[in-house]
């Protein structure tokens, strides 16, 4: 069944409209009178609504059901991924969305290779975000999840210190492992997986996540890509929070 975001519309109501780019979705898809979709608020609330009517202008709903969201876990976990080269960004994001990630943050770290100027960061954060609100619709989310960029690599650490379960993941680290610090940390609500760029961390930088309280992590005794490690550590907070069944 086809999934929605409409944040402007008051779903207590009788009927809803969908306007803009989700008619024009609704059109492509070729839907008629009578077939279902869920429309969410993107705050808590979906509806099952009924099609009566669409053209052009947009497409009317009948509300036949409101139900609490679904699709959301109940660990809130942020991605801190350092800016990666080219379109992996996009692998990021979509995967992350798919998977539970609540939010994604982008930041600049000593090894990053890309180094975009403002403009086109601004266009490239506008277009991940709409990445992001497609993979929450395909993925039957109950909210967008939010991409962001911080700049400074000690204010994304202090940002991430303040997580149930902080963890930063560095190839140089043997001793402790993702497993051994969830497990120590249990129950934990939130968590901030901070992950490299191509290169990798540097020393300094685990020393400073160190100062900041946040322990570095393995991931095991293989090397992971960039846009790989990100994807692998939230699973594994999925999976330990049962947030994955199976």
């Amino acid at each position: 069944m086809p999934k929605f975001f409409a944040p402007d519309c008051d779903l207590r109501e009788a009927h809803i409209t969908l306007r803009g780019k989700h008619a024009e979705h609704l059109r492509v898809l070729r839907v008629r009178e009578g077939e279902e979709l869920i429309v969410s608020d993107g705050r808590g609330t979906e509806a099952r609504c009924a099609v009566e009517a669409a053209d052009k202008a947009g497409c009317l709903l009948r509300v036949l059901e409101l139900r609490p969201m679904t699709g959301e876990p109940t660990v809130s976990a942020v991605l801190y991924a350092a800016l990666p080269k080219g379109d992996k960004t996009e692998v990021i994001v979509q995967k992350a969305v798919e998977l539970g990630a609540e939010g994604i943050v982008f930041f600049q770290s000593s090894r990053c290779v890309a180094r975009p100027e403002e403009k086109a960061l601004r266009g490239k954060l506008e277009r991940l975000q709409k990445i992001a609100e497609g993979a929450a619709m395909q993925s039957g989310r109950g909210r967008i999840p939010w991409v962001r960029w911080i700049p400074r690599f000690p204010e994304m650490l202090g940002e991430a210190s303040r997580a149930g379960l902080a963890a930063f993941l560095w190839e140089e680290e043997t001793s402790l492992s993702l497993r051994a610090l969830m497990k120590s940390r249990q129950p934990f609500t939130s968590a901030a997986l901070i992950t490299g760029p191509e290169g990798g961390f540097s020393a300094e930088e685990a020393e400073a996540a160190k100062a900041a309280g946040i322990p570095a992590v393995t991931l095991g005794t293989r090397i992971l890509r960039c846009e790989t490690a990100p994807l692998c550590a939230l699973t594994a907070v999925m999976y330990e929070t049962g947030n994955l069944d199976g």
